[in-house]
């Protein structure tokens, strides 16, 4: 639902020389040449080599693996390199949870077989080595000359990742949260804002109907001007750890595993199996807890149908709260001024097993959902008014959005020229896991903060500024 801007309309130059892309388009009209049609290349789904968009996987564990699997299927993509950190193993979480959860082998090894194999199907021949494998982003940055960049790696290392391949005009695909610190998520905004490519994050609710069907109620004023909106989010679905603190012992590396490059920017301690491959959400040094995960997801419709920015005040509490790991239980509160002709609003997320009351307007029996809108004419729960029998008063709002042709297939059309995709950094994604990094300073400045977003500061404690970012490892930057 990103409107559409020029942002995403044009690659940019690095250095001054030409990407491959560009080159191959100049060439052509130099030469008098034209771009084989892709009907005559044996049917509708078939792209010429010269138009396809060029595309590094960057973090292949479990969610990698799968963003890999979705963007295979675009005849537009080629995917020509990947990149871990880990050669291989086990123990990543599989999204097929009827097969355990820990189950899902990754790494560049498989991730660079999966490729091989998926483009070795369409080969008359049957056999395709085309993918190459690194485990440092920053050389395969240096050695491909790719169009985009997907990055799936822990929160931690999305800035630095996003950051680098910004700067050199690749279009770029981010899981969520787009970073780790409210200081990153403005500093990634405002680097998109200048490369002129399309970006998207990885919350893939925000291309669907309900979503369009919430925008459409509000401003519809189906239950009048919103005062309050109340999020809860279950309990994770990672496993806690069982140390007040870091984990005593210090078990070898594994083989195979670059644990320096596994850190980044993130300050040095020894390797254990509790942070790697994917418990890591546990620990204030590389995650951002349920909030930042599920928060750019629950999170989304909401900032877009209340056209929410910076908050002015927030504050938040939780279960017991340490240096090392990130609290079981959070509750925040963000307070948003007045915006384009709507009233103040209070938003409150719970998590961890927390929940808000239920609504009175709730019938007996009825399980409560995740988002509750109160507004002065009466509640939605998600894009539904609540009792039913009002929303079957009501009916469908009119239909003032345009839909999605799904997530994935936003940014791959974006990258091809087309309108910003729905959760591009400028438009949606930066804000929003700039809102939800806030949320997680107040937790551990443990009081309300009030924030200058114009200035990027608090203004009521100096000393919670600290918590706006961090100071990387030497060699890692922005």
């Amino acid at each position: 639902m990103g409107r559409p801007t020029s942002l995403q309309n044009t690659r940019g130059r690095r250095g001054g020389r030409l990407s491959r892309r560009e080159f191959l388009g100049t060439t052509a009209v130099a030469a008098g040449l034209s771009i084989v049609p892709r009907q005559v290349l044996g049917g509708a789904r078939q792209v010429a080599p010269s138009e396809k968009i060029t595309l590094a996987a960057i973090g292949t564990g479990g969610q990698g693996v799968q963003d890999i699997g979705f963007l295979l299927e675009f005849p537009e993509i080629q995917v020509v390199a990947v990149c871990d950190v880990n050669r291989e193993g086990g123990g990543y979480l599989s999204w097929n949870w009827a097969e355990g959860k820990e189950r899902r082998p990754a790494g560049r090894e498989p991730a660079r077989r999966l490729v091989d194999e998926y483009y070795a199907k369409q080969k008359s021949s049957g056999t395709y080595q085309g993918c190459r494998a690194y485990a440092d982003f920053r050389e395969l940055l240096e050695k491909e000359d790719v169009d985009a960049v997907m990055v799936a790696t822990p929160d931690h290392t999305h800035a630095t990742i996003t950051m680098n391949a910004l700067k050199r005009g690749k279009h770029v695909y981010c899981e969520k949260p787009l970073t780790w610190s409210v200081y990153e998520a403005r500093q990634v905004t405002e680097a998109a804002r200048k490369a002129n490519v399309a970006t998207q994050m990885g919350n893939a609710g925000q291309a669907s109907e309900e979503a369009r069907l919430t925008c459409e109620m509000i401003w519809g004023d189906a239950i009048g001007p919103v005062h309050e909106v109340q999020v809860w989010s279950p309990q994770r679905f990672w496993s806690w750890p069982t140390w007040a603190g870091r984990p005593p012992e210090t078990p070898p590396v594994p083989d195979g595993l670059d644990w320096d490059l596994w850190l980044g920017p993130a300050p040095e301690r020894p390797y254990h199996p509790a942070y790697c491959p994917w418990n890591w959400r546990n620990w204030w040094d590389f995650g951002t807890g349920v909030l930042g995960d599920l928060g750019c997801h629950k999170l989304s419709t909401v900032f877009k149908a209340l056209k929410l920015g910076s908050p002015t005040r927030v504050e938040a509490c939780s279960t017991l709260l340490g240096p090392e790991i990130y609290p079981q239980g959070v509750i925040a509160r963000f307070e948003f001024p007045a915006r384009e002709g709507m009233p103040p609003l209070l938003l409150s997320w719970y998590d961890g097993g927390l929940k808000p009351a239920q609504p009175s307007e709730l019938e007996p029996g009825r399980a409560m959902g995740d988002v509750i809108y109160n507004g002065e004419k009466g509640k939605m729960m998600g894009y539904r008014l609540i009792p039913e029998s009002r929303m079957k008063e009501y009916g469908r709002p009119p239909k003032v959005l345009p839909r999605s042709p799904g997530h994935f297939k936003e940014w791959v059309d974006a990258c091809r020229g087309g309108p910003a995709a729905g959760a591009n950094f400028v438009d949606h994604a930066g804000i929003m896991s700039e809102v939800c990094a806030l949320g997680n300073v107040a937790v551990r400045a443990r009081k309300k903060i009030l924030w200058d977003g114009a200035q990027f500061k608090i203004t009521n404690d100096q000393k919670a500024n600290q918590y706006l970012h961090r100071t990387y490892r030497s060699g890692w930057t922005l």
